[in-house]
């Protein structure tokens, strides 16, 4: 979505932004900030994970030429990339963009594929974070499907949050709850991903995710036995997430 790339400072458009939208509701925020002209050149970056159908299906009756960006970690479970291709074709996304990490940068920093064995952060670091990072060049911001409930690194979500002056990041189902995904799911009849019926609530590279126990955090699966919670790609105040976060850094 091309527009005017914004002169002022990112940190001041988050505020604007969050000050005109906070009484809004997820679709209303996501409606009105896809136009945004203080967003400037805005992508959504989808897992194509658990909940991923419903934000997905949003941006797919809003605003369908959004350039929705994919990262295949070649690690992946194999229903997520069916599920993936699926979901593409069903919602008719016009501009659904796979990224990779290099081959020299994998051949380099894990020619065996084991880096995940002994150190998660690095190989989220090469196979997510940077491709990631090269795509987002050219956006001015991007949408994510992080939820307030997901976890105690994201209990602070706001609408907009800042990336240092480089990005903006927008979280319009910050203050969306499980059942507030349910009922969404259900309502328009959308395709889940095949894991979640498996005890998967929710779902990163094979390796390094597990099912889910009734009552454990979300998230609990992912990195399991480590404090690991986030991959990396995601930030607070500027900073890369991936483990547990003080309180004057979400505040």
């Amino acid at each position: 979505m091309l527009r005017e790339i914004p002169e002022a400072p990112v940190a001041e458009r988050v505020a604007a932004l969050n000050g005109r939208y906070r009484h809004h509701a997820a679709t209303a925020v996501l409606e009105h900030a896809l136009k945004d002209a203080d967003l400037g050149r805005v992508a959504l970056v989808s897992s194509f994970g658990a909940e991923s159908v419903v934000l997905l299906h949003l941006v797919s009756v809003i605003a369908p030429e959004t350039p929705v960006i994919f990262i295949d970690t070649r690690m992946l479970f194999r229903e997520t990339l069916d599920y993936q291709r699926e979901l593409a074709d069903t919602l008719h996304l016009c501009d659904v963009r796979t990224i990779r990490a290099t081959q020299p940068r994998i051949a380099f920093e894990d020619p065996d594929g084991t880096l995940n064995r002994y150190n998660t952060d690095a190989c989220c670091a090469v196979r997510k974070v940077e491709p990631l990072e090269r795509a987002l060049r050219h956006f001015d911001g991007w949408i994510t499907g992080r939820k307030r409930y997901q976890s105690g690194t994201r209990a602070a979500v706001e609408f907009f949050e800042a990336e240092d002056d480089r990005r903006i990041k927008v979280n319009p189902l910050a203050h969306w709850g499980r059942e507030d995904l349910e009922d969404y799911i259900v309502n328009n009849n959308l395709p889940r991903h095949p894991l979640v019926a498996k005890g998967y609530p929710s779902i990163g590279c094979e390796p390094c995710t597990s099912p889910v126990a009734e009552g454990e955090d979300p998230r609990a699966g992912r990195w399991r036995g480590s404090a690991k919670t986030e991959c990396g790609i995601h930030f607070i105040n500027g900073r890369a997430v991936r483990g547990p976060v003080n309180k004057e850094d979400a505040a």
